[in-house]
């Protein structure tokens, strides 16, 4: 049963709100996590077919559509930052949604477009005539793509934990479960509908593979996000942003490090951390802000190893699977999507029983497990995950058939008046070759290991990044979250091209042997960490009570300037009435007035 709350906030930066609870819950997370599930079936759905798009459509390489699909998602989540900064300094959280989802959309509508080969295929022969065009169409849809998907990322995650009050920190965290989890069931159902989509024939002039519906079904699903959004627009709570915050930032690191320097002397007092050398010139809140985003974005320089681990599932794990036995009961169409499904399969599974019985379990036996251990557990078992890779490399390394062909030509060429060639003598013995013995499913227990390290170090990882930044820089901290995941990708063609291993389970222990060090360095970070509370911060430095909140400091601002404006009001008209009834009164009073 649902239960109307009313939220009056009439302090500067917020919005009077009105919001519905569901069962504690407020009803305003339904229209943003059902907006999550649409914008992840389109970025998924989309990038599902792109490299094949490339291969196929417009004809590139195998190098330059690899180059092109990484470098689009590098852009993916470098653009977060991007977005961050417009949510936390001009737009807000809801404007910058809204807006860069129209972008969004407008990038799926123009991929779409560029698919349809009819457009320029003047002579009716199925294939293109200008090539440039669809190219170019391309790459406009993939920007603006980019931008919109990158700059709401971290914008909608933050935006869902602003519907929480600070009490419910339970519901708040169940939240982000469920948030993951549209994530990977919109990434399950679009990783199998868009390669059927695409497989189907259609055109005006000529039948091919009908790239148009498996990028225009994706763009439907964006227009599908984008209205349910702003249909609970209402129902929002919409905090304002609070200036140019990420410019007073940068000049208040600026000048904390210039004034550090410039102080270097040894009779100059030390001051218990260099942020503080800036308390000259900035206002104490935001440099204990700053030391908040400090402290987190300190402790994620080890977390890109995860995500060099993870991501290679739809590299290396993929090509892994393409030399193993992959009959599934003959079931063809099951075989072809089956690994690439696996992990949101898994992920459906996992979050609720994580959520609902290991947690709470594990608090029964009166374990503090605290969510840096767990995505230390998590990353653990991503190592696990690589082990299980590489004895899986061995077995198919050792079965694996190897094709020894014999081949022997002798070429005799006469020469005459007229003049002929003739081959023979070409040994082709047939041979029937053994199919790879090294069946699919010993893929399956690295797949369990990698989405239960996922389920515990990514969904921990949102909700640490929003618990722990300050009011003004969640969308900023979600951002240095997502740009882990760009630096991961990097890391991969790094290590890579750097450790050139002949053998591919070499290179697996290796990974596996980078993430189990980089674990242990991320515990010792973690044991030193300690724990911050951003609102008690914030009103211990406003002189407030922990649960006085900003918007009471602002509405009593505003009371204060009322009733100072009230006096003044006041004080003017009593002065105009002593005025004109001095006016009435002799010289001498006048004088006495006058004085």
């Amino acid at each position: 049963m649902g239960v109307l709350t009313i939220n009056l906030l009439s302090a500067e930066g917020y919005k009077k709100v009105s919001s519905v609870t569901v069962c504690g819950y407020p009803l305003s997370i339904f229209f943003i996590v059902v907006n999550e599930f649409c914008e992840r079936f389109s970025y998924y759905g989309m990038k599902a077919v792109l490299v094949l798009y490339f291969r196929y459509f417009l004809r590139w390489d195998d190098d330059l559509a690899i180059t092109i699909y990484h470098t689009f998602v590098a852009l993916c989540y470098l653009t977060p930052i991007l977005g961050a900064i417009v949510a936390d300094s001009w737009l807000g959280k809801f404007k910058t949604i809204v807006y860069l989802s129209i972008v969004y959309t407008l990038g799926q509508v123009v991929m779409a477009i560029s698919a349809i080969h009819d457009i320029t295929d003047a002579n009716k022969d199925g294939t293109p005539d200008n090539m440039t065009f669809h190219v170019a169409l391309s790459m406009v849809g993939l920007i603006l793509i980019a931008l919109g998907t990158g700059g709401i990322k971290p914008c909608v995650a933050a935006f869902g934990g602003d519907q929480f009050n600070e009490h419910q920190e339970k519901q708040r965290s169940t939240f982000f479960s469920i948030f993951y989890l549209s994530i990977n069931a919109g990434s399950l159902l679009s990783t199998i509908i868009t390669p059927i989509l695409r497989a189907q024939e259609c055109g005006i002039y000529s039948q091919q593979k009908c790239y148009p519906l498996a990028f225009g079904v994706p763009a439907a699903l964006m227009v599908v996000a984008l209205i349910v959004f702003i249909v609970g627009s209402r129902m929002y709570t919409k905090v304002a942003p609070k200036g140019n915050i990420m410019l007073e930032v940068c000049k208040c690191i600026w000048y904390a490090v210039k004034n550090r320097f410039r102080n270097r002397s040894s009779s100059i007092p030390k001051r218990e951390h260099w942020m503080d050398w800036a308390d000259e010139k900035y206002e104490k809140l935001l440099i204990a802000q700053i030391k908040m985003v400090l402290k987190v974005l300190f402790l994620y320089i080890p977390l890109p190893m995860f995500w060099t681990l993870f991501d290679q599932q739809g590299s290396r794990w993929t090509l892994q699977a393409t030399t193993m036995d992959g009959d599934f009961v003959r079931l063809c169409l099951f075989k072809l999507f089956l690994m690439s499904t696996v992990n949101p399969i898994l992920i459906l599974g996992f979050v609720p029983i994580v959520d609902s019985v290991i947690y709470p379990l594990i608090a029964k036996c009166g374990l503090n497990f605290t969510p840096l251990k767990r995505m230390t557990v998590g990353m653990f078992m991503a190592a696990l995950a690589f082990i299980a890779a590489a004895l899986v490399q061995l077995q198919i390394d050792v079965s694996i058939t190897t094709h020894t062909h014999t081949h022997a030509r002798t070429h005799t060429r006469t020469h005459a008046r007229t003049h002929a060639r003739t081959h023979c003598g070409g040994l082709r013995p047939e041979e029937d070759i053994g199919p790879n013995v090294v069946h699919m499913a010993w893929q399956i227990p690295q797949y369990f290991l990698m989405t239960m390290g996922e389920v515990v170090f990514s969904v921990t990882g949102l909700e640490f990044s929003y618990s722990q930044a300050p009011s003004n820089m969640k969308s900023v901290l979600q951002a240095g979250w997502l740009f882990t995941v760009a630096v991961g990708n990097i890391i991969v063609l790094i290590v890579a091209e750097v450790a050139q291993l002949p053998d591919q389970w070499a290179e697996y222990v290796l990974f596996a042997a980078l993430l189990i060090f980089v674990c242990v360095v991320f515990s010792i970070m973690a044991y030193f960490y300690t724990y911050t509370d951003p609102a008690e911060v914030e009103a211990r430095f406003a002189e407030l009570e922990p649960e006085g909140k900003d918007n009471d400091r602002k509405r009593r601002s505003l009371e204060l300037h009322d009733r100072k404006e009230s006096l003044e009001e006041e004080n003017q008209r009593k002065s105009r009435s002593s005025s004109e009834a001095s006016s009435h009164h002799e010289a001498p009073a006048d004088k006495a007035t006058n004085m």
